[in-house]
């Protein structure tokens, strides 16, 4: 259930930036684009430009990103590798079927794993039926390949006939926590980098995804949404049944890595995804709704593991999500609709956090 917005090319120019940066990484700023309140942020820069781009991860040496992207309404999300201080990007999936949810093998920065169709079926799956309202469609094609960096040698890890996505690595790249309708639910699984020892960690009615190890390696922060009325769990059935899900209100939840101790972190009927563990592992930024009664709003937030604390970090006037800071601390990246040059882009930004 990773979000479908991604990138074709890059043009690495920006106007009227207003400094460079001569730590860590060479960027070119545009300042102009933090917004009042957004006190966390500084030395903004963007780093596409065209189409939907999403999910942009950082490699573990802080130099590259691996994201989803794709640009224009009849193509498919492919994933792709950008150097952050060139803007130089390059595909890494085969350009069949369609991909999603891209990670590095941390610590290694010369594996890569993400989630595609390809082997189902190579052809760009039709989009969903909206006419009932809006889902997300979960591909039964859908398993997790291993690749090198450059995309050579695809390994696939699993092979259910079912959805499998939604994948990350632990630090130690010992564990990859993934989601999957092998058991009939949505459920998060752990397995070995090389596909071996599946283990399911939850198993309540509804849906988990989207979740992180701790630096660490001691936790896990993901999403989850818990039907509990009738009428929840039957539309939830219904639509689990035709391979899709609905909006909802998806609330946090955190956990030790090997399924014990959950704990909820949110509880505001909002829609809260995108959750990573900050540095010191102390505390949660996460993308959310809350704020918003239309709920079209989303917006960064952080909170504290045991969920107090809450902070609204952007004030964005549309979407603002998938964030994850960089190995040393120092960077964040998020995806956001802000400096748009079409209705619908969804573009990759970089700041220094404070």
């Amino acid at each position: 259930m990773c979000r479908n917005i991604y990138l074709f090319f890059i043009i690495f120019i920006i106007f009227n930036c207003t400094s460079r940066n001569n730590q860590d990484l060479n960027l070119i700023y545009n300042n102009s684009l933090i917004i009042e309140g957004e006190s966390h942020i500084k030395n903004i820069s963007q780093l596409t430009f065209s189409g939907e781009n999403a999910e942009a991860y950082f490699s573990p040496d802080g130099k590259k990103l691996i994201y989803q992207s794709h640009d224009g309404d009849s193509l498919c999300d492919q994933i792709y590798i950008m150097d952050i201080e060139t803007g130089n990007t390059d595909p890494v999936s085969n350009g069949q079927g369609v991909t999603t949810c891209s990670f590095y093998q941390y610590p290694d920065t010369n594996k890569i794993i993400y989630s595609s169709t390809y082997q189902d079926d190579s052809a760009c799956p039709p989009k969903p039926d909206y006419s009932m309202g809006y889902v997300w469609k979960l591909y039964p094609g859908y398993d997790i390949f291993s690749a090198n960096v450059n995309g050579s040698n695809p390994v696939r890890l699993t092979s259910s006939p079912t959805y499998d996505a939604e994948a990350t690595y632990s630090f130690d790249g010992k564990k990859i926590i993934y989601t999957s309708l092998k058991s009939g639910d949505l459920e998060l699984w752990t397995m070995n980098p090389d596909g071996t020892n599946k283990e399911q960690l939850t198993d309540k009615l509804g849906y988990d995804g989207g979740a992180f190890y701790s630096h660490d390696g001691s936790k896990i922060i993901w999403r989850a949404y818990y039907p509990k009325t009738e009428k929840e769990i039957s539309d939830y059935k219904y639509l689990l049944s035709d391979n899709s899900i609905g909006p909802m209100a998806l609330q946090l939840w955190v956990m030790n890595a090997d399924g014990s101790n959950k704990k909820q972190i949110t509880n505001n009927g909002s829609a809260n995804f995108g959750p990573f563990f900050f540095p010191k592992d102390n505390k949660i930024i996460f993308s959310s709704n809350m704020h918003d009664l239309k709920r079209r709003d989303f917006d960064l937030y952080s909170v504290n593991i045991d969920g107090s604390g809450l902070e609204r970090i952007t004030y964005f006037d549309g979407f603002d999500g998938f964030p994850m800071f960089s190995p040393n601390g120092k960077y964040l990246v998020f995806a956001s609709n802000r400096n748009q040059k079409d209705r619908g882009d969804t573009n990759l930004f970089i700041c220094e956090w404070k």
